[in-house]
Order: structure tokens, then sequence, then C-alpha cells
């Protein structure tokens, strides 16, 4: 539904994204993730139609954006960062003005404005003028107005920035239910919400492609160490060593020692569960198990064990 190949884009001497590829289907939530400056926004542009690519295809529903730009242009809605809104006018007529460009049918237009309302969570605000919203409404009616005319592809530009985070929370579940029946490929540098909101995710850093995947199988590929926290009524220092002598585990870190309770993290060799021996271990030690429990890994540790921890080019 939402395909990049090999998509190229240069500005001068310098080169926003180089050989991107990504596939985006029907009823998938796809995560464009990585730091700022990564060309994530260019990327999106061009298979929104916005400017062509300097080398390769964009393509949403087969249709080339480049070569057949309004049959790409039905099908998809744009959402950017910083959506254009005439603020000065009600949100229904913002809506009702972008029904007509997208050339829906006059007699059809207030039941897409309704639906558009509906499905941004907009119900009830379509008198509203635009410049009496917060910015969390405002950018409601940005993703009201990317689905206008019900497009089965969505392209979002960091819809959660400058959200508070029952604003964010709210705005990723919505994005979950749009998805549903819609490809959706939502650009964001904050790694975490890809693990609530995608289903895949697709990381991008200066311009290329590093990886691809499921946010767990990206956790578990980047980073295979196992890792379990271990609380006790313990001393810090004796619960530690006696964690570090269990074999396959490879480093024990204190997190936190308070009242004579002590918690470490245990890190163990890929494919080795530690969790029986600590068990034992606490109990040798004639201390109280508290907590023993695994830790996942974060996309955003995946993500700085990829990169390295290196910062995008200016």
């Amino acid at each position: 539904m939402i395909e990049a190949r090999q998509l190229t884009k240069r500005f001068g001497g310098r080169t926003a994204i180089d050989d991107v590829s990504l596939r985006v289907e029907r009823g998938e939530v796809v995560g464009f993730l990585g730091p700022n400056g990564a060309g994530k926004t260019t990327a999106l542009r061009i298979l929104a139609g916005v400017f062509p690519p300097s080398a390769g295809y964009a393509l949403i529903d087969g249709h080339d954006v480049v070569r057949e730009p309004r049959a790409a242009r039905r099908c998809i809605g744009y959402a950017p960062e910083r959506p254009a809104l005439h603020t000065e006018m009600t949100v229904s007529a913002l809506l009702e003005f972008a029904a007509g460009m997208k050339d829906v049918p006059r007699a059809a237009r207030s039941g897409a404005v309704a639906a558009a309302l509906a499905d941004a969570a907009l119900d009830g605000m379509g008198a509203r003028r635009i410049h009496t919203l917060s910015k969390g409404f405002r950018q409601r009616v940005g993703l009201a107005l990317a689905l206008v005319g019900d497009p089965p592809a969505l392209l979002l530009d960091e819809p959660t920035a400058g959200l508070d985070p029952e604003q964010s929370a709210d705005t990723r579940r919505m994005i979950r239910r749009l998805g549903v029946d819609r490809a959706v490929l939502v650009s964001s540098h904050a790694l975490a919400e890809a693990e609530t909101m995608c289903d895949r995710v697709v990381i991008l850093h200066r311009g290329r492609v590093l990886t691809a995947g499921s946010p767990a199988s990206l956790a578990l590929r980047l980073r295979p160490a196992s890792r379990v926290d271990v609380e006790a009524a313990a001393p810090a220092e004796a619960l530690a060593a006696a964690l570090a002598a269990v074999p396959g585990v490879r480093h024990v870190g204190l997190v936190a020692a308070v009242n004579g309770h002590a918690r470490c993290r245990v890190e163990a060799a890929p494919g080795c569960d530690p969790r029986a021996e600590l068990a034992e271990r606490v109990a040798a030690g004639g201390w109280r198990l508290l907590v023993l429990a695994p830790v996942e890994t974060s996309l955003e540790e995946a993500f700085l064990a990829l990169v390295g921890g290196q910062e995008p080019d200016a």
C-alpha cells in the first residue's frame, strides 16, 4: 500500500536520504524511527508527493507519486508535524474546504467531514474556530485533514510532538485504531512510543535504513543478553557478591539500596536463565527474597546499541 524503493534525495551537495526502502501493508502501523535529522520527514514528504526523489520510486497503492500524482494523492492522507491551519476558520469549514481540494463530490462532503471528525475524536468540535483550540486539539485537526475522504493510507509525521503525556497516550490509541483497516506510516524520534503503537519499526540513521522488524524482535536481536532484577532484604555489597558468583552471570549492578533492602540488576550470557540459582543464592545467604523479575530490553536501548551512541550529522 505504501512503498519506497531505493529512495534517495539530495539537496545541493547534501544527501538527506540514501537508498531507503520500506513497505507498509493495509492493517499495519509501521514506525519510522530515528533521531532528529535522520531524514524521516524528507522520506515522508516524498511519499506524500510534496517533492520528487532524486532517485528511486515512491508508490501509494501501486501509483507512482511522480508519474501518477493525482491517483496517488487520492489514496493518501498526510499529516505533517506542523499542519498549516487557517486558524480563523471553524474546524468543519476547514475540513469541507479540504474535501473539495481532495475531489470529494459536493453531495458527499458533509458526510466526509463528519467521518473525519469522528475518526479524529473531534465530535462536537466542528463549530469551534481553530484559534480557540489547544495544541492537542489542533494536532487532531491536522489528523482530521489527513482523514478527509477516508484514504486507505496515512503518513503521520511526529503526531505526538509537543503534546502532554495524556494527549500523547490518546493519540497513540487513536493511531492504533486507525491502523486496523489502513496502512499507517508514523515517524517519531520517541522510540518508546513504537513499543505500544507499532506492529513493525524501520530505524533510520543519517539518511539510511539501519534495520527493520517488530519492536520485540529488534530489542531481542540487538541486546540479546538476559537481565534479571533481584531485590532482597540484604546488605547491598553482600547481595551483589553472591549474585555475581552464579555461573553465567556476566555483570551485577546495584540499582538501589534503602533501609536494609538492596536491588541488583543481573546480566547473564545470551541463552542463560539464571533465575533459579539466583533465588537459591539469596536463600543461602539467609535473606528474604522480595523481587525476582526479568527485565525486558527496550527499543530505546536497542537503538543506542545499534548506532553506538553516535549523534546524527548536523
